[in-house]
């Protein structure tokens, strides 16, 4: 981008983005500190009340140590999408720029990101009809029977969806159903210019690290009640907000329909094949730049030199 047009902006959005587990919420709180700046979060679950094990939110002490925006702010019942996060992430940015130089969008829901910093393609309306035809048969069928259905009608999407998020596998089939095209070739790939800058910085973990820390966050969370939060969520279990991992095992166990130890292993099993997928995306992102999460001030002093 030509630096005339990068002065015209004002305050640098400064993304940071990662797989779960990787540490990006503490490298987030740490750079926000340093930065002087709030921190909307682009995480899809965390944006819920009452799921704050489940969804690792920020802990107390961190979202005393940074002004944090999109955490705990909606019911688990709110049908909340991409779409809506745009629109109020970039009313809300209106506002923060006017007092901050950065703010920090911490998280890793890469199509929340992708909404943020580029836009979110204008898909035609659910019809109410398909939808609750859809949503039986996610009930009924699971989600593996949506999933054989998006492979027929859009294979490309099919190879770069989350195939563990019902809500995205849903919204797709649908759109390819009620226009009768793939769902990826109404998604225009043109980002939408924005008044203010963008810097993305991905942290990177190695595998084996990032799949061993991924396990000791499950154990934490066990500890910190998980299974008692799920408890509380249970008789809400059809909710798109719930279809989530850690929820969904823990769903299973109380049903009857495995044990407790096969929970466990199923979360940590699925949180590691999430986290790849996660990758995936983020690696395709030419705009990212990677930094182990201890080199907090080469990220510091990248955002100040971006912000020059």
């Amino acid at each position: 981008m030509d630096s005339a047009m990068i002065s015209d902006k004002r305050g640098t959005l400064v993304v940071v983005a990662g797989p779960t587990g990787s540490g990006k919420t503490e490298v987030g709180v740490e750079l926000a500190r340093r930065l002087g700046a709030p921190i909307i979060s682009t995480d899809s679950r965390q944006v819920f009340r009452g799921m704050a094990v489940g969804t690792a939110q920020p802990s107390a002490e961190q979202q005393a140590a940074a002004l944090h925006y999109f955490i705990a702010d909606r019911e688990v019942s709110d049908d909340y999408n991409a779409g809506r996060f745009e629109a109020e992430a970039l009313e809300l940015l209106d506002r923060l720029f006017v007092t901050h130089d950065y703010v920090l969008a911490v998280g890793g829901s890469g199509l929340y990101i992708d909404a943020l910093c580029h836009g979110f393609d204008a898909l035609p309306p659910a019809e109410p009809a398909l939808r609750v035809q859809l949503e039986a048969r996610l009930r009924e069928e699971g989600l593996g029977s949506l999933l054989e259905e998006l492979r027929r009608f859009d294979p490309v999407y099919y190879e770069s969806v989350d195939r563990s998020n019902p809500s995205r596998v849903l919204r797709a089939v649908e759109v390819c159903i009620q226009t009768g095209r793939p769902y990826s070739e109404q998604r225009s790939g043109e980002p939408r210019e924005r008044p203010f800058r963008i810097l993305k910085i991905g942290i990177k973990v190695g595998r084996e690290e990032l799949y061993g820390r991924i396990d000791r966050r499950v154990d934490g969370m066990l500890a910190s009640g998980l299974e008692e939060e799920a408890r509380r969520l249970w008789p809400l279990r059809g909710l798109n907000a719930l279809m989530t991992v850690g929820y969904r095992e823990m769903f299973d166990y109380f049903d009857g329909k495995i044990t407790y130890d096969e929970a466990v292993r199923l979360i940590k099993r699925n949180s590691r094949r999430y986290a790849k997928r996660q990758m995936t995306w983020f690696r395709r992102d030419a705009e990212m730049v990677w930094f182990g999460r201890d080199e907090i001030k080469m990220m510091e002093n990248f955002c100040k030199k971006f912000a020059e």
